[in-house]
């Protein structure tokens, strides 16, 4: 029994390694998982301090921990059992499915990704491509939201920018969490906007199991009080102009509402609106081609050359960036006081009253947004360019049809965005820009028209305002 017991050095090296890792996970770790456990609790006390919207334990919450009790839920298993039975396919088969679509939809939000790098970028991409400014806010309202009520900020979406923008410029008062189209699910860029708490939408999908899954996953993260962004046209504007509203994911926030037992919702209309849309192009080309025949498509070298441009345009000093992009909050508007007014319930079974519900307060949002579309220059410009026609206009005349119709945007109670606070600058600034992208051209006696090959996209920035002049 006290032999000695010859074993080869790897085996001894081996069981050593073992025996510290074992001692490290059952004594060390727990303590230091206790101690980083606690710094990472006070960071986020510390935030929501800051934050006027604070971080909910939900989104906090580990991603399987989400996943586990969506596809549990009670709606969720009755939804895979009328697919099961419907199709006659296993119900574990079902299940499965209806677990990748949970693993697909729900986000992975990290502190550290949105508050140390997300924001920082946002902010540093929106200001070396844009001027960017705050439009209207009315502070006093934003502050008087209940602490306990969900927060959606609907805007209207006119560039992919909006998600950075809006997140650089809401980074005071919340932490959002986006709806996010299939576009952005590519390698690597999925995993940052997962870790940014936004969760992935299969626009158009018929297949119902998974706005089943969908639904049930916008509905608890509503009921947890998660701050949300969402984009009420469901797509980007192909014209300019503001789109009817998409209903799917507010009905899944609203159904089932009762004011005496559920959270609040309050929405805060957000209008956005840009001297420069990045992809205006591409989002004209299909009324472009029918129009004139051109056809205009995206080719990885010219892009990576536009990029590579502005970039040495930056560097040396002589980047004009693209204008002015400024964001307007407008006044919240409560759920409960809302349907109160209405008169609308979202607790009942009649479908066709429950849509025509959810289709009233879509159209109220989209009302409340317009209302807020900033008037930027190249906007203002490009509407007194279009109504002029074919006629050649003086820098003094273009000032003085501009200025005419900033009094009548600010007389029905528009906001107009006038940088420096100067007029004529603001005209020079749009005209400029217009004049820099060739849809102004101008001729020997230094007089400006529309350049009829541009008319399409002149018509596009008009668009953003049209709203605001019936």
């Amino acid at each position: 029994m006290t032999g000695a017991v010859a074993l080869p050095f790897w085996l001894v090296a081996l069981l050593v390694v073992f025996a510290a890792i074992g001692i490290v996970d059952r004594v060390f770790a727990p303590s230091v998982r206790w101690f980083f456990r606690r710094r990472f609790n006070q960071a986020i006390d510390e935030l929501n301090q800051r934050l006027d919207m604070r971080i909910e334990p939900f989104r906090l919450t580990r991603r399987q921990t989400l996943v586990d009790r969506l596809i549990y839920d009670p709606k969720v298993v009755e939804a895979v059992d009328a697919e099961a039975k419907a199709s006659g396919t296993p119900r574990a088969v079902v299940m499965k499915r209806a677990e990748r679509y949970a693993r697909e939809i729900v986000p992975a939000f990290s502190v550290t990704t949105y508050f140390g790098f997300g924001i920082r970028a946002a902010r540093r991409l929106s200001e070396f491509v844009y001027r960017v400014r705050l439009g209207y806010v009315d502070d006093d309202a934003l502050k008087a939201i209940d602490p306990q009520a969900t927060v959606v900020f609907v805007m209207n979406h006119r560039s992919n920018m909006d998600y950075v923008l809006v997140t650089y410029m809401a980074s005071s008062r919340a932490s959002l969490s986006y709806a996010v189209g299939e576009w952005a699910r590519v390698w690597l860029l999925q995993n940052l906007i997962r870790s940014m708490g936004a969760y992935f939408v299969r626009r158009n999908s018929g297949d119902e199991l998974y706005r089943k899954v969908l639904g049930r996953y916008v509905a608890m993260a509503t009921q947890e009080g998660v701050t949300q962004a969402v984009f009420p046209e469901g797509g980007l504007s192909r014209d300019g102009r503001l789109r009817e509203p998409r209903l799917g994911l507010l009905s899944y926030m609203v159904a089932g509402f009762d004011p005496r037992a559920s959270r609040d919702v309050v929405f805060v209309p957000v209008g956005l609106n840009y001297d420069r849309v990045i992809e205006d192009r591409v989002l004209t080309a299909g009324a472009e081609k029918e129009i004139s025949g051109r056809d205009f498509r995206v080719r990885l070298p010219a892009l990576a050359g536009f990029v590579w441009n502005l970039v040495r345009l930056r560097l040396q000093g002589r980047l004009y960036r693209f204008g002015y992009a400024c964001v307007s909050f407008g006044k919240p508007v409560s759920l409960a006081h809302w349907q109160k007014r209405e008169q609308v319930d979202f607790t009942t079974a009649d479908r066709e009253a429950l849509f025509v519900g959810i289709e009233k307060l879509g159209d109220d949002l989209i009302e409340a947004i317009a209302a807020i579309v900033p008037a930027l220059p190249v906007a203002l410009a490009s509407h007194v360019f279009l109504e002029s026609g074919e006629r050649w206009m003086s820098e003094f005349e273009l000032k003085s049809a501009v200025f005419g119709l900033i009094e009548r945007l600010e007389g029905e109670g528009a906001h107009v965005h006038i940088p420096r606070a100067d007029r004529d600058y603001a005209v020079g600034a749009g005209l400029r820009m217009l004049t820099l992208r060739h849809m102004v051209v101008m001729n020997d006696e230094w007089l400006y028209r529309a350049n009829p090959d541009e008319r399409l996209l002149l018509t596009y920035y008009a668009n953003s305002i049209a709203h605001l002049l019936k």
